[in-house]
């Protein structure tokens, strides 16, 4: 049997609470094309039925949850649907006794179409669906130091207009697969409707990706020898040549070493005028003659704020940081503080030219958002509030779902009117 056409007169998807996805069809046509074949002793027949089957109604419902991983699952199906009238014309070798015997024959295709309708709708929520949601990512790797974990911390709840789905979205470093971040910060609340899809990261979110690599020790630069700008390097070497002079002469010709390291997790601020990167990191200078101890200079304490523009690209969240405030002060006298403000300008500098476009590089590489293979956000809105922010977008399907289906389609799939399917009695009910 081959469906040959589909023709949907009336159609209605919505939600229905608490769980449910409700698919409404009615008075949807079909058309059939039967191939025939039969061979008994010396008695053969061979042909086929062209039909139609007008009046088709079906309403299914899915009703969605939460599996053990985390993952959004089709966990039950009902149906139900009926046929209320079919057409058929007959071809082949045995065509005339085929149409005398139309009317019997037209009932019973109508009886096993009415039976058919269900399981196979049962088998495509179940099965076929489900391996399109298996392609959303759950819990993966952003790069060798940080994983991220998209997990449902509850089943899916559904309201009359709108389907809320609650991730846990954390970062963690891989090193540590079961470190996790309380989080303290404030519930993202909804309200727009304008964009088939809503997407809110509270403060929580950047917080434990600044903490996860804080964790990985990746928040840390070394630059040394040619490395460091030349004008920085004759700047720092004039400003501590007091202290190089008294040296042995081995030593005072070496190259220079300008190390930055984070000393507390960073922290992201939303507010609705603007997003903010707050950080505090030790530098420090020192020489490094070769085969021999690294002789320090100087020790001192950064403050900075970055400005954090974020954008939704496809399925990458992506972040743009530029540095708008910047000290730097001695933990060790007022003096000292004093004596670095020659080199406030020059470091800032030297953050802007060297650093930050090499931070940018890896943060617009950007983090995928969970969404089944094929589908993407097109038309996206960022808006910030106080203590989280919303990307609204509009769900674009780059491929296919039968594309999508076929492609991850399970290996053990039986057909859907065997016994994987639940008889078509207690589909319909």
């Amino acid at each position: 049997v081959k469906v040959t056409e589909l023709q949907l007169t009336s159609s209605e998807l919505h939600f229905q609470p608490e769980q449910e996805l409700v698919l409404q069809i009615s008075n949807a046509s079909l058309g059939l094309r039967f191939r025939r074949q039969l061979l008994y002793w010396f008695l053969y027949d061979g042909g086929y039925i062209n039909a139609s089957a007008e009046g088709v109604s079906i309403r299914t419902a899915l009703q969605l949850s939460r599996d053990a991983t985390g993952r959004i699952k089709v966990s039950n199906v009902s149906c139900q649907a009926s046929v209320s009238r079919m057409h058929a014309a007959f071809g082949g070798t045995f065509k005339k006794v085929y149409e005398f015997l139309s009317t019997f024959i037209i009932s019973g295709m109508r009886f096993l179409l009415n039976q058919q309708i269900c399981p196979v709708l049962y088998h495509a929520g179940t099965v076929l669906l489900n391996s399109l949601l298996d392609t959303v990512p759950v819990r993966s790797s952003v790069d060798e130091l940080v994983g991220i974990d998209y997990s449902l911390l509850k089943d899916p709840v559904a309201s009359d207009s709108n389907l809320d789905l609650d991730f846990r979205g954390a970062f963690f470093p891989l090193a540590e697969g079961n470190w996790s971040l309380p989080n303290r910060a404030v519930e993202p609340q909804l309200q727009e409707e304008e964009r088939m899809v809503y997407v809110a990261f509270s403060e929580f979110f950047f917080d434990s990706a600044m903490e996860s690599y804080f964790r990985a020790e990746a928040l840390q630069l070394s630059l040394v020898g040619d490395k460091v700008p030349h004008d920085l390097d004759m700047l720092l070497r004039a400003t501590y040549f007091g202290s190089i002079v008294l040296l042995s002469p081995a030593v005072i010709d070496s190259p220079l070493k300008l190390e930055l390291r984070v000393l507390a997790p960073p922290r992201c601020t939303i507010k609705p005028s603007g997003s903010t990167v707050s950080v505090t990191a030790s530098v420090t200078i020192a020489l490094v003659p070769p085969d021999q101890p690294e002789v320090q200079l100087s020790s001192m304490t950064m403050d900075a704020r970055l400005s954090a523009k974020m954008a939704l690209r496809g399925k990458a969240l992506r972040t743009q940081l530029d540095l708008r405030r910047f000290r730097i002060y001695s933990n060790q006298s007022a003096l000292e503080s004093l004596a670095l403000i020659p080199l406030q300008a020059p470091l800032k500098t030297m953050l802007q030219i060297g650093v930050m476009p090499m931070l940018n590089e890896r943060m617009w590489r950007g983090v995928q958002i969970p969404l089944p293979e094929g589908i993407n956000f097109v038309r996206e809105v960022v808006t910030n509030h106080a203590g989280f922010l919303t990307i609204g977008a509009d769900l674009h399907f780059a491929k296919g779902l039968r594309e999508v289906i076929e492609k991850n389609r399970p290996a053990d799939t039986r057909d859907p009117w065997t016994s994987s399917a639940p008889p078509p009695s207690t589909a319909a009910a």
